[in-house]
């Protein structure tokens, strides 16, 4: 098999040269009763920090050593051959650090056809096959157990899941269709539609075998031990394997279509259907009910083949570096060794912002924060949102008993000021407005300490004017969340000409200590995300002010596969935010940011969507749609979509001429992370080039060459 498998898969090896290696290391273990198991070991020779990884070369090789032992096994050699990983690491799937260069399709279908070979074999060696998940387990790791006839899993496994479909791909290598079959239809479907859709959720070792994908777990301690004793009973027939969560006649006649049309419609009310991989996931779901492994691995081949080479995944992949490397390593940032300590939190303000601040401060950075505001009233209630809130923390079992109480007694609130005096950090979560903001630094500069840090939230303000009064502006940064706060993993950290390197990085330090995402800014109207978003919520308002119906425009941009429609987010953000928004990017920009007198009038009547009790959609409120009754110029929706695009491309373009942010890379990742622009997309920068509107706007690309898989190259 070995020289046959590498002469046909020689295409997809030539790709390989550089692919660190993940070796199967092969001894053989006498089992209590004597028998002998050839146990498999997965190592790079890396320590845990570099997981495991299965490009090519590495599924050559397991298929090489799987040919061995299955002659072996023929020749009453071994009786058993189980598969492990390398220390707290057991394989974080597919190598995908050369995805982007894959020539054609059928380079793409090659890699698919070589994981179904080799780790289909695990299930042909003549002799029991098991596998020993002893850490992490992604994609094709999950996927060799599941070719596998049995599964142990270590109860500390931290993360195990079938991430594909959050990367445009779809479990291709016998995940699709053997694990619905092992844990019933319902259960794949979280694990393999669900949980990659809500921010790549992963399970632990425990939940992995209450699911039923392992047969059994064990303590870490002895982990290995203990599995090889359990495999041992189960050759030996002392342990009979039962499963209760694979499917029985009734689900596959009943509930297995009905899963997959309820799944469906939620993907489609959620995401959209732009983005191809969680649709052919279901297709191949739905193939997996007749229990063909066969026709499901040539199914499974097939989707991955036109998934590989297309734009999507490559676009998924950039996305995915970008929050996995660029976001580790913000550019512009200072040393790191000059951020300051912040041992104290101060919150100045009470309401909602203000107590999501004081609610994430307190739980990330487990230091005393206080909140102030105008009177002991809103300063209580402020205080109990806090306290609240970790009280649903606790309940959920986010946080044990002792951290609750720990924590809420870390916060408190105050109308006495002089409570601000030894706080390392102050941040306001005031009204929008710049005279207030500057009122309030103006004061609490005086009852700060020498080295504490000035924080602003504003989202449109300029922060250089909000610092204008100040004795020392150089401690004054802009540190700007999206709602809601505890989710969104965006901070824009803007930085103004008086900002100093200490002042920086203890902004970025805090950002990373409160688990986020830094991107630095300049401080520019809108900064990166919000200025994105005005260009697209003014034109949405514009085109219904010049006589565009509501409906027209809201599904204009689905191509773009946006999590929501321009005014679901208006809606989203607030008619008078949004209104607010629009306005101060017209008086900056008023040759490319529109206003909207019908938006203001909106906002006093304070209702886009007619709703029904349970807060559905029904259509547009009919009293809106009147208020915005009167434009002559209607425009078609894709006019709009292209204006809008064109628009992008050159606002964006404007943005990194002025050195808002370092590269388009940046863009990418505040849109990504800040405004849930999709992963399949890329961000915006990769979708713009694409389509064509880059060149329209400059008459070049932002990526050179642009991002494009290989079936449009």
């Amino acid at each position: 098999m070995a020289t046959d498998l590498r002469a046909r898969y020689a295409p997809l090896l030539a790709m390989s040269t550089d692919e660190v290696v993940t070796h199967s290391l092969v001894r053989d273990v006498t089992l209590p009763s004597g028998r002998t198991l050839a146990l498999i070991t997965l190592d790079n020779g890396h320590d845990y920090t570099r997981p495991n990884t299965l490009g090519p070369e590495t599924l050559a090789e397991l298929g090489e050593v799987l040919s061995r032992l299955r002659a072996r096994a023929s020749s009453h050699d071994i009786d058993a051959v189980a598969i492990t990983g390398k220390r707290f690491n057991f394989a974080a799937g597919a190598d995908l650090s050369n995805v982007g260069s894959i020539p054609s399709r059928d380079v793409a279908l090659q890699l698919a056809q070589l994981g179904h070979e080799v780790l289909g074999s695990l299930g042909r060696l003549g002799v029991p096959s098991f596998t020993f998940y002893n850490g992490l387990a992604l994609g094709g790791g999950v996927e060799i157990g599941l070719n596998s006839d049995y599964r142990t899993v270590d109860a500390t496994v931290p993360a195990f899941a079938l991430p594909e479909t959050f990367l445009g791909l779809v479990p291709g290598w016998g995940g699709a269709s053997i694990l619905p079959n092992l844990i019933g239809i319902e259960n794949a479907l979280k694990v393999i539609i669900e949980n990659p859709l809500k921010q790549n959720r992963m399970l632990k070792g425990p939940q992995v075998a209450e699911l039923g994908i392992a047969d059994a777990i064990f303590p870490s301690l002895n982990f290995l031990e203990d599995s090889l004793v359990w495999a041992d009973k189960v050759i030996g027939g002392d342990i009979e394997v039962k499963r209760p969560h694979a499917p029985g006649r009734l689900e596959r006649l009943a509930k297995w279509d009905l899963a997959l049309g309820v799944a469906r419609r939620t993907l489609e009310e959620k995401l959209g259907t732009v983005a191809l991989a969680p649709y052919r996931a279901l297709d191949l779901l739905k193939l997996a009910k007749g229990d063909d492994r066969a026709k499901g691995f040539a199914a499974e081949d097939e989707a991955l083949a036109d998934l590989i080479s297309g734009d999507q995944f490559v676009a998924s992949i950039y996305a995915f570096n970008l929050v996995q490397k660029r976001a580790k390593r913000p550019a512009g940032a200072p040393d790191k060794a000059l951020a300051r300590p912040v041992n104290k939190v101060g919150v100045i303000g009470a309401g909602l912002m203000a107590t999501q601040f004081a609610t994430l401060f307190v739980r990330r950075l487990k230091v005393p924060v206080v909140i102030t505001d105008l009177d002991q009233a809103r300063v209580d209630s402020g205080v109990a949102a806090v306290r609240r809130e970790l009280e649903k923390l606790h309940e959920k079992g986010r946080i044990d008993g002792d951290e609750y109480g720990r924590l809420t007694g870390l916060v408190h609130g105050t109308t006495d000021r002089s409570q601000f005096a030894d706080c390392d950090w102050v941040i306001e979560a005031v009204f929008e407005e710049l005279g207030v903001k500057q009122q309030v630094f103006s004061d609490f500069e005086k009852i700060v300490g020498p080295e504490a840090i000035l924080a602003t939230n504003t989202s449109s303000l300029s922060v250089a004017q909000i610092g204008a009064q100040l004795e020392h502006p150089e401690r004054l940064v802009g540190f700007h969340f999206f709602n809601p706060v505890a989710q969104m993993p965006l901070i824009e950290v803007v930085r103004t000409q008086s900002t100093d390197d200490a002042t920086l990085a203890t902004a970025m330090a805090t950002a990373k200590n409160l688990k986020k995402t830094a991107v630095i800014t300049r401080d520019a109207p809108g900064f990166v995300v919000n200025r994105v978003l005005a260009k697209v919520l003014g034109e949405a308002m514009n085109a219904v002010d010049t006589g565009t119906s509501f409906e027209t425009v809201d599904h204009a941009l689905d191509r773009i596969g946006l999590p929501m429609t321009p005014f679901e987010l208006l809606e989203l953000v607030g008619l008078k935010v949004g209104a607010h928004v629009l306005d101060t990017h017209h008086a900056a920009f008023p040759d490319r940011f529109f206003e909207s007198e019908n938006l203001h009038r909106l906002a006093d009547y304070g209702k886009l969507y007619d709703r029904d009790g349970k807060g559905k959609k029904k259509g547009f409120d009919k009293k809106a749609v009147q208020i915005v009754a009167g434009g002559k110029t209607p425009m078609t929706a894709e006019s709009f979509a292209e204006r809008v695009e064109v628009g992008l491309a050159d606002e964006i373009k404007r943005m990194l001429d002025e050195q808002v942010v370092a590269a388009p890379e940046d863009i990418d990742l505040c849109l990504i992370l800040g405004a849930g622009y999709p992963f399949q997309a890329g961000g915006i920068t990769p979708y713009l080039d694409r389509i064509g509107a880059s060149e329209k706007a400059f008459g070049g690309t932002f990526h050179t060459p642009p991002i494009r898989g290989a079936a449009s190259r």
